[in-house]
């Protein structure tokens, strides 16, 4: 997950819970948090009981993540936020808590022309992680569309700067999708364990490779020992926990999203190639 698209994940995680931006630069946001999300993310049970104890004015905290430090050329002080951090898997599991499956609709503002229709995408943010005594953890957004079977990459990408609400816009017909929901979710999972078949798998192989090297070591301190004790065995379950190489895939949250024109979007986005069609 690259610095950009990090910063625009933040942007909209504030947006969508209702916390206003105070400033936005590229490489760094300072947001002022709502009290709900002030109680979600900082972690100061105790300030909050006593506020709310005495009555008190409530003064929920502002916060400012940076999102390149390489290029940030002001002083600023604030979080580093960057994939793999404690901060960042943080607000990932706050939004699978809110918001793990939406309903939004395109915004229209041409109320007095012609029927607007909204084409229905069902749109999925996979976290797929390569465990072994070494992580990896890749994220993948796709959209498919759900009256003609179109599949793109990088959909939350491709949608972060369309204007969406949670309620249809005047003058605008949404169409009943053909390709039901939960067949959508099939292809998609198919789509991602075929990216997962595609990958590099040597991780496994060199993981495998470290776990024969460390159980050498542990039967030779044992091999004279006829009756192994328990904590040989202990010590081999655990390196068998350690090493063993597997992968997780789960899914962040997802939804249906009714989008006027997304091909339009993205090409005015230079994101043509972000197009594939599944047949």
């Amino acid at each position: 997950m690259y610095p950009q698209q990090i910063h625009n994940y933040l942007l909209q995680f504030f947006q969508e819970n209702n916390c206003p931006i105070l400033s936005n630069n590229d490489y760094y946001v300072i947001a002022q948090l709502t009290i709900e999300m002030d109680k979600r993310i900082m972690n100061r049970p105790f300030y909050w009981k006593y506020q709310e104890s005495i009555g008190s004015v409530p003064n929920p905290a502002q916060i400012t993540f940076i999102t390149n430090k390489n290029k940030l050329e002001e002083t600023i002080t604030g979080e580093v936020v960057h994939f793999g951090s404690l901060r960042l898997a943080q607000l990932f599991q706050v939004t699978k808590e809110l918001g793990s499956y939406v309903q939004m609709f395109e915004k229209v503002t041409d109320e007095f022309g012609e029927k607007t229709i909204l084409t229905p995408w069902l749109g999925i943010n996979y976290k797929v992680s390569y465990y072994s005594d070494q992580t990896k953890e890749t994220l993948y957004s796709l959209g498919l569309n759900l009256i003609n079977g179109e599949l793109i990459n990088d959909f939350q990408e491709s949608i972060c700067t369309i204007n969406l609400d949670k309620t249809i816009s005047n003058n605008t017909f949404n169409l009943p999708y053909i390709i039901k929901p939960i067949r959508a979710l099939e292809r998609l999972d198919s789509t991602i364990e075929k990216k997962i078949q595609q990958d590099d798998h040597s991780w496994a192989e060199q993981a495998k490779h470290r776990w024969k090297k460390d159980q050498k070591v542990l039967e030779y301190f044992y091999a004279d020992v006829e009756n192994k004790p328990e904590c040989y065995g202990i010590e081999k379950e655990a390196m068998k926990e350690q090493y063993e190489p597997r992968i997780k895939i789960e899914i962040i949250n997802g939804g249906l999203f009714y989008l006027k024109n997304l091909r339009e979007h993205m090409i005015n986005d230079s994101n043509k190639e972000l197009f594939e069609t599944i047949y």
